[in-house]
């Protein structure tokens, strides 16, 4: 991402851009790359999939943000480095995107164990015309990945995520139940969540995705 900014204006990252001099790209983007810069700096970081409510009223919509380890404090913050002034002002973000609160983004594994207890309506969450249980299964899996340092687009699909308006059976449900249970608190289940993102195919990222944008199988 880096290399692409720069091809397109060589000048110091510190320096704001006008937008015909910028690198497009989505909240994961963003996420990852602050990810990156944290760990380069030696502090523990992460990507984390998940849903923000802070877009638009009444919702929980898709999103990413960067998990990382304040060590002042001894617990793990999130940061949302989407954000400028532009996007706080026009959103009317109140809270620190240095440390987002926790009930305004949801990890996957909290939305889904919301919506399962019946404290969320699944219908709230999503991304436009995308919303429903389905899709926080697929976020899970996402974050299962993540969390295992495969950080894929939000657009690849594979693996036990559900097809849209998929109604899950009862092994299914299960399935994401328990994954909620691990990746709600990945610290304390680490080591098994890495053993069964390196043995179950039904999280393990394969070496070709389907491309839901594109619509076809692209290698990773």
């Amino acid at each position: 991402m880096l290399d692409c900014l720069l091809s397109i204006s060589a000048g110091p990252l510190s320096e704001t851009r006008p937008p015909e001099r910028r690198l497009v790209g989505v909240c994961r983007h963003f996420a990852i790359l602050l990810v990156a810069m944290l760990r380069a700096k030696g502090i523990a970081a992460r990507a984390r999939c998940g849903v923000g409510s802070y877009f638009n009223p009444d919702s929980f919509d898709d999103h990413w943000v960067c998990e990382y380890w304040n060590a002042q404090e001894g617990r793990w913050a999130l940061a949302d480095p989407q954000f400028d002034e532009l996007w706080r002002v026009n959103l009317k973000i109140d809270h620190n995107i240095l440390d987002v609160p926790r009930d305004r983004f949801l990890v996957a594994g909290e939305a889904w164990a919301r919506c399962r207890a019946g404290k969320a309506d699944p219908s709230k969450f999503g991304i436009f015309d995308l919303h429903g249980l389905w899709f926080i299964a697929g976020e899970l899996v996402r974050d299962v990945a993540a969390l295992n340092n495969m950080e894929m687009l939000a657009w690849d699909v594979w693996g036990a995520m559900p097809r849209p308006d998929e109604k899950q059976q009862e092994e299914q449900l299960a399935f994401f139940d328990r994954l909620a249970e691990l990746t709600r608190d990945p610290d304390i289940s680490f080591e098994e969540l890495r053993k069964l993102y390196e043995s179950d195919g039904r999280v393990h990222v394969p070496a070709t995705v389907f491309n839901s944008l594109r619509n076809r199988q692209e290698a990773i």
